[in-house]
C-alpha cells in the first residue's frame, strides 16, 4: 500500500509514469455473457478503465488430479495496481467458478497519453 501511494506521489510530482503504477489483471471465464456481465460491473465500479474479450482461448489444467479441457473466454483488464486486490475478490464474488484465474502483471512501460487516460478514466465522481 506504501509503495503504491509513494509510486503516485512520485507520478504526480514528476509527471512522469513511474513502472508498476498500472496494472493489467487475467481473468478467464467459461463463456461470453459472464466475460460481458464481469467486464460491465468492473467498468460502472470504476474498478478498470478498459477490458478486453478475447473469446475462445482453449485451455488445459489440471483439476481434482486430472487433466482438464476447456474452452474459455479471456478477460485483459486495466486498471491500477492498488485496485488490483479490490478488482480481484469483486470477481471473485461474481464468477461461477470455484477457484477463478485471476492475476495481474504491473505494466512496465506505456504511452503517456493512453496512461494519463487510464488514470482519468477510474476517477471516482
Amino acid at each position: 500500500m506504501l509503495r503504491t501511494l509513494s509510486l503516485q506521489l512520485h507520478s504526480v510530482v514528476t509527471g512522469s509514469y513511474v513502472s508498476g503504477t498500472y496494472s493489467i489483471v487475467f481473468a478467464n471465464c467459461p463463456n461470453e455473457q459472464i466475460a460481458r456481465d464481469i467486464a460491465r460491473a468492473v467498468l460502472d465500479k470504476k474498478l478498470a478503465a478498459s477490458v478486453n474479450i478475447l473469446p475462445k482461448a482453449s485451455s488445459l489444467y489440471f483439476w481434482n488430479g486430472e487433466i482438464e479441457e476447456a474452452t474459455e473466454i479471456l478477460l485483459l483488464i486495466k486498471t491500477k495496481t492498488s485496485k488490483v486486490h479490490t478488482l480481484s475478490s469483486y470477481i471473485r464474488l461474481m464468477h461461477p467458478f470455484e477457484i477463478p484465474e485471476i492475476f495481474s502483471l504491473p505494466i512496465d512501460r506505456g504511452d503517456a497519453h493512453y496512461l494519463k487516460w487510464l488514470e482519468e478514466s477510474m476517477k471516482e465522481e
